[in-house]
């Protein structure tokens, strides 16, 4: 069924020059996926949480956060910690029982700037001062960083990433949050053959996690019988006309552009594109949203023939449309995905807790959370997952592409 959007967000500009650890990133927020390093040292006092009312008998866990809280990528930060946020007042109006104890939350945040050397800092704060067993990090490099420690102070990272290398470290106490990129490049590559050729100009961000997906794009892309005629990047931290570049990509003729980066610089690329003439598709790494790009475009015409993911807004999940209304009278906006996403990671922690029988042994906590995304009521579901494999939660697949002006599911 065709399910059209009609919304407004605050367009900003989102661009910062980052430099990424264990994998050289330089991007901008928006997304999962990006590093940085800067001058400026991190905030040292928590960001202002409201603890929560206990009774004699009730106990308070807390919960940590270290993400951009401030500066260039604070939007991005304040959607992903928003969502935990949502979940953990839902849970607090009851609390939850573990093992004869009543816990009310308390979710700890620590400002790192995307500073990667400060998600470090701040974790293993978290952990010391505040006893936090699990710490949620919304990006690859902080994640890494936070890798190199976590098992042995004993915390679970809670890893809003897409790069599924963070699981291939060998780190027993990580969760994959999101869905990992390599599930879109199939789709992708069928819809854009299918309907525009098998010509392909690559424009992603300069980014790792950029670089990344195009080393994942381009063998299936070639599998499928198509040829590379550009093989371009851009730096969003650093590029602000993308005539030069676009111009000569479409001096070798493609059918497709592959673009991606933060949502709104993105936009603007496609937006040059469009204006030099381009008519063919777009595939659009998961880093740009469909509903953060609307807005810049001034509508869908400009995406048509665009493929990427699917938003949170009328996916059909049993709990989408509730915190979509919920979300939207808080903060005047629709969640995307950072939002919906880690919700459902915290629900997933507190009922694998419970089933656990404990909030403090991180290794049994791990074990039940694939029991614990089961045992989420069907209310509470906001996008469609089904358990925990290998360290990764399951969500099923979210692609879409723009069609006539509106955003058609390409996955069942």
């Amino acid at each position: 069924m065709k399910k059209k959007l009609g919304f407004w967000l605050s367009s900003l500009m989102m661009v910062l020059l980052l430099i990424g650890c264990g994998g050289g990133e330089s991007s901008a927020p928006a997304d999962p996926d990006v590093n940085n390093e800067g001058t400026e040292t991190a905030e040292e006092t928590p960001s202002n949480e409201e603890t929560p009312d206990v009774s004699g008998e009730e106990e308070i866990l807390n919960i940590g956060y270290s993400g951009p809280l401030s500066g260039p990528a604070a939007f991005y930060g304040e959607n992903t910690v928003s969502g935990i946020r949502m979940a953990v007042e839902e849970i607090n109006v009851e609390g939850f029982e573990v093992n004869g104890t009543t816990y009310k939350l308390n979710l700890v945040t620590l400002d790192d700037m995307y500073m990667p050397n400060e998600s470090g800092t701040n974790a293993r704060r978290l952990v010391q001062e505040y006893n936090t067993p699990v710490v949620f990090i919304p990006h690859s490099g902080g994640i890494f960083a936070t890798q190199v420690f976590n098992e042995q102070e004993n915390f679970i990272i809670g890893a809003y990433t897409s790069e599924q290398s963070v699981l291939e470290q060998g780190n027993e106490l990580t969760l994959r949050i999101p869905p990992a990129y390599d599930m879109y490049p199939e789709p992708f590559v069928q819809y854009q053959q299918e309907r525009f050729g098998k010509k392909l100009a690559l424009l992603p961000t300069a980014t790792q996690y950029g670089k990344d997906w195009t080393e994942a794009l381009v063998p299936v892309w070639e599998a499928f019988g198509g040829e590379v005629v550009y093989d371009g990047d851009i730096d969003f931290g650093k590029d602000t006309d993308f005539f030069p570049i676009v111009t000569n990509a479409l001096s070798q003729n493609p059918d497709v552009l592959f673009v991606g980066g933060p949502s709104e610089p993105t936009a603007l690329l496609i937006k040059a594109a469009r204006e030099l003439g381009f008519e063919g598709g777009f595939m659009i790494m998961d880093q740009a949203k469909f509903e953060e790009m609307e807005p810049v475009l001034g509508g869908f015409d400009m995406l048509e023939g665009a493929v990427g993911t699917l938003p949170i807004v009328g996916n059909g999940a049993p709990g989408s449309e509730a915190i979509v209304e919920k979300y939207e009278a808080e903060h005047g906006r629709v969640p995307t995905a950072e939002a919906a996403f880690n919700y459902q990671a915290m629900y997933a922690f507190v009922e694998a807790m419970k089933l656990a029988g404990t909030v403090e042994d991180t290794k049994a906590i791990m074990e039940h959370l694939d029991a614990g995304v089961k045992a989420i009521p069907d209310e509470l579901i906001v996008w469609h997952v089904t358990g925990v494999e290998n360290q990764g939660m399951n969500w099923k697949g979210a692609v879409g592409a723009i069609e006539d002006g509106e955003i058609i599911p390409l996955t069942e």
